[in-house]
């Protein structure tokens, strides 16, 4: 817990915020916190929630958090939620590109081994490269969203087009 609970501090000082002006913060969210609960939460002494993840990521603008949060601390996100790195997009992009390709390559395959519905023991070993493969396209989805979110919270894509663009 130590570690973790100093991931929270060490962002906020980061941020340059003192917990006072994040409480504050919270209290202009309509969400309050008390900076001795977000004491405790950065020594380790109380375990964060998710609603006080979300608050935090939305105060300090930075979307990691939440992914950090369910990767790391979340007992179901420790099993099934993958830790997205934050990187440039063109890095995001090519290794989208990798993984399509490498996927267009095993797509034929993919057909025959699951058109019966069973997985034969000859099959296992194309079939665990396929499920890898998109795995990792999965995780370069979520960077590639990571990245956007960061982008909005940054101001550097226009929040209002995005939505109505998006259907939001």
């Amino acid at each position: 817990m130590a570690q973790t609970a100093s991931y929270y501090k060490d962002l906020r000082k980061r941020m340059g915020m003192t917990r006072e002006e994040v409480c504050d913060a919270a209290v202009a969210l309509g969400q309050p916190l008390q900076p001795e609960r977000l004491e405790r939460i950065e020594n380790g002494k109380y375990d964060i929630v998710p609603e006080e993840v979300l608050l935090l990521s939305e105060i300090y603008g930075d979307p990691t958090l939440c992914n950090h949060y369910c990767s790391r601390e979340c007992p179901i996100g420790r099993k099934y939620v993958p830790e997205v790195k934050v990187k440039d997009l063109a890095q995001i992009v090519l290794e989208m590109i990798s993984s399509m390709n490498a996927m267009k390559n095993k797509q034929e395959r993919l057909i025959e081994i699951t058109a019966n519905g069973v997985i034969a023991d000859d099959e296992i070993e194309d079939f665990v490269f396929i499920q890898k493969e998109l795995e990792r396209f999965s995780i370069t989805v979520e960077s590639l969203q990571l990245w956007v979110e960061k982008m909005l919270a940054d101001k550097k894509i226009n929040l209002d087009i995005y939505n109505a663009i998006k259907g939001e």
